[in-house]
């Protein structure tokens, strides 16, 4: 049975609590955010409209009561059905004054003309809006204060709801995964072989399939994020996807490798390997462990079977409402863990030039380690086709 769609007030409430008793700990009087995760994350407002970019939306959470939002007309219906009740418009695009009158009206009156206003500005965060309007904010309210660990303190630990959104998505792609070997053979090009895997998907129950990434090679891989080609699977090939898939605007995001119709035994002793690696990560996934010491669990193993480097700067990622969030899992990272967060593990080898291997899982943290949403792979190299 799919979850609930949407979340109840309480959820959205709980959200804004939350927020703003840590609002409160820092002195800042009130919150800007302008990002669809961010504006979903508090007024519950879920929209495919954010692909255009011609229009700014801005919501503004106060030191107390439910947030303010400030948006194009267009969107007013809509975050009226939300659990908002102050919903500010413009008529938009006005690229002389796109709403930003209005927004510094209701900061001033939600926070007075000398507040301190908190915008998230770290990694992974960005202002969507015209630097010349971010230039008229500043010289109107003055200078903003970072909020980026208040932001990802509380979108990086999930409720409930959350996590069966992400349950329920990592599912329906466990079950994709499981119809490959029916949907794919030799002599299908890779551009048909990810037609075939995006329906399953959309067959299974998924909302949308907005990251599907991979490749095919003889006997390896070397770019495992390009787009599709002309190319022919042929025997002995190598097969490798990673996507994210949504439910309710919330992703999986995992992969899985095959061989079609045999397999050479280093590709079956590096697949061997990162499988390998990914169990030393789960066993070291707890509340209280830090991400740093889930990849060094990682990279021990990675190292110890030959690995000849892996550059790509993490193991793993969080997961939300985008297919990669805080934390990440590197050398230097050291977040600590939490009960609730929902993380993907990503161990690569190169165990060859130009040949690689990744792998990949979704796990939540719970008070007794790791528990798996994705269907655990097999931890043999499956092959499509084999006699």
């Amino acid at each position: 049975m799919s979850p609930e769609r949407g979340f109840p007030a309480e959820e959205f409430a709980d959200r804004t609590s939350r927020c703003q008793t840590m609002m409160a700990a820092s002195g800042i009087d009130a919150i800007l955010v302008c990002t669809e995760p961010e504006v979903r994350y508090f007024t519950g407002f879920h929209t495919p409209f954010w692909q255009s970019p011609t229009r700014p939306w801005f919501t503004v959470v106060p030191a107390e009561g439910k947030p303010r939002a400030v948006i194009p007309s267009i969107g007013a219906a809509s975050m009226s059905a939300t659990w908002i009740d102050d919903v500010r418009t413009w008529s938009s695009p006005q690229p002389d004054d796109d709403g930003v009158s209005l927004l510094i009206e209701c900061i001033e009156e939600v926070a007075g003309k000398s507040a301190t206003i908190g915008l998230p500005m770290g990694p992974e965060t960005h202002v969507r809006m015209p630097l010349r309007d971010l230039d008229r904010l500043r010289s109107s309210l003055g200078d903003f204060v970072d909020v980026t660990d208040i932001i990802s303190g509380l979108r990086m630990v999930k409720s409930d709801r959350e996590i069966e959104k992400h349950r329920h998505i990592c599912g329906l792609v466990s079950n994709a995964f499981d119809e490959l070997p029916n949907l794919l053979s030799t002599g299908m090009s890779e551009r048909e072989a990810f037609s075939a895997f995006r329906g399953e998907i959309l067959r299974q129950g998924a909302d949308e399939v907005p990251y599907l990434v991979g490749a095919t090679g003889p006997g390896g891989i070397d770019d495992i994020i390009r787009q599709p080609s002309d190319r022919l699977i042929a025997d002995g090939d190598l097969l490798i996807f990673d996507t994210g898939s949504t439910f309710d605007g919330y992703f999986s995001d995992f992969d899985r490798n095959f061989a079609f119709t045999e397999a050479a035994q280093d590709a079956k002793d590096a697949y061997r390997a990162v499988w390998e690696a990914t169990e030393a990560g789960l066993a070291t996934v707890r509340p209280g462990a830090t991400t740093t010491e889930v990849f060094s669990a990682m990279n021990e193993v990675l190292k110890a079977n030959g690995s000849l480097g892996n550059d790509v700067g993490r193991m793993g990622h969080g997961l939300g409402m985008q297919v990669t969030e805080w934390p990440s899992h590197t050398a230097s990272d050291d977040t600590p863990l939490e009960e609730n967060m929902v993380l993907t593990l990503e161990p690569g080898l190169v165990w060859a030039p130009g040949k690689a291997m990744v792998h990949e899982e979704n796990l939540v943290v719970r008070a007794d380690g790791a528990e798996l949403l994705s269907r655990r792979a097999a931890p043999e190299l499956p092959i499509i086709g084999a006699s």
